[in-house]
């Protein structure tokens, strides 16, 4: 991991833990595993944690760690390290994202909430909001009653959001995810349906899905139409799922809104018409773990590690088969 991450994630309290339950041999920490140094640490490696700024485990690299049993990963995706030599030789991978879909799913709320009051899109056009709340046009019913959302994406993050929006009162959640369990959804207390069903009867869009080449601009210019008028889209997730030309021209036409935390690219062009409406509010990829948030994911390693240590199965174990689904 990078030297910022390493930092973030390991305080002296918890660097103690890992120290009980593993040998630690300096350096303990590297940001590259191609140098003398790193590739003779490799050699004797049963685990590693990993996290941010991890360099890719490819083939070469992982033939210096010929005892390397395990990696845990101290951070969401798993994308940027797995190779298919991690599957190969059938070695262990966790994730973090189960605790990193905590402080996401608390923003996705906290960003529902705001879009049913419309509050980013008044507090940028700062001119009509203090003409007073009985002047208001353009906006829509200012409410979190009765709300319609739309989930895409049963995710860990989607299903935490629809766990979270019981919060809001009378709320009816569709969720669009075709592989998501009926039942599971039910349970959770939305109604599985298919993403053309769910986009017309919408107030808010939240996206919970995986960037994927099937993934790529799932949300264009056919599917921005058939949202309602001064439908909010909600975008917490990756940013090549929508078409950014076609959200910016119904933003800028007043139609739709939208708080995007992702965007692509990423981040947004200086000109991008995105940031120049006062329908949208971006943010700089702040929803994921930051602070002593990380911390979470800290213990969640630590956790696995001492799961694993002691035989027991894994909670966030990352296989071959399901890795090609994931974030």
């Amino acid at each position: 991991m990078n030297r910022e991450a390493f930092d973030a994630h390991f305080d002296q309290t918890r660097l103690d833990r890992l120290a009980s339950l593993v040998a630690l041999p300096e350096p303990i920490w590297t940001d590259e595993l191609d140098s003398a140094k790193a590739r003779a640490r490799l050699e004797t490696a049963d685990l590693l944690v990993t996290s941010w700024g991890v360099p890719r485990l490819t083939a070469d690299r992982l033939a210096s760690a010929p005892r390397l049993k395990a990696v845990f990963h101290a951070a969401g995706s798993v994308r940027s390290l797995a190779d298919s030599v991690l599957w190969s030789r059938d070695i262990v991978v966790t994730s973090g994202a189960d605790a990193n879909a905590v402080p996401v799913a608390e923003y996705t709320l906290a960003a529902i909430i705001f879009a049913g009051k419309k509050a980013p899109f008044l507090a940028a056009d700062a001119g009509t909001a203090y003409q007073g709340w009985s002047q208001l046009q353009g906006f829509g019913d200012l409410s979190n009653f009765r709300r319609t959302i739309g989930v895409v994406g049963f995710s860990r993050i989607g299903r935490r959001v629809v766990d979270l929006l019981r919060t809001l009162d009378g709320a009816t959640v569709l969720v669009a995810d075709p592989y998501a369990d009926p039942a599971e959804v039910q349970a959770a207390g939305a109604e599985l349906v298919e993403l053309d069903e769910l986009l017309p009867r919408v107030d808010v869009l939240s996206l919970h899905a995986p960037a994927l080449p099937s993934t790529h601009h799932m949300i264009g210019a056919a599917e921005l139409a058939q949202l309602p008028d001064h439908a909010t889209v909600i975008n917490t997730a990756r940013g090549s799922l929508i078409d950014s030309a076609a959200l910016a021209a119904e933003c800028r036409i007043g139609r739709l809104f939208a708080i995007l935390d992702v965007t692509d690219p990423e981040p947004l062009p200086a000109d991008s018409p995105l940031r120049s409406v006062h329908n949208v509010m971006v943010t700089p990829h702040i929803a994921g773990s930051l602070g002593t948030e990380i911390h979470r994911l800290t213990d969640h390693v630590l956790a696995e590690v001492t799961r694993w240590l002691a035989g027991e199965p894994l909670r966030t174990r990352i296989t071959a088969d399901v890795f090609p689904l994931t974030a």
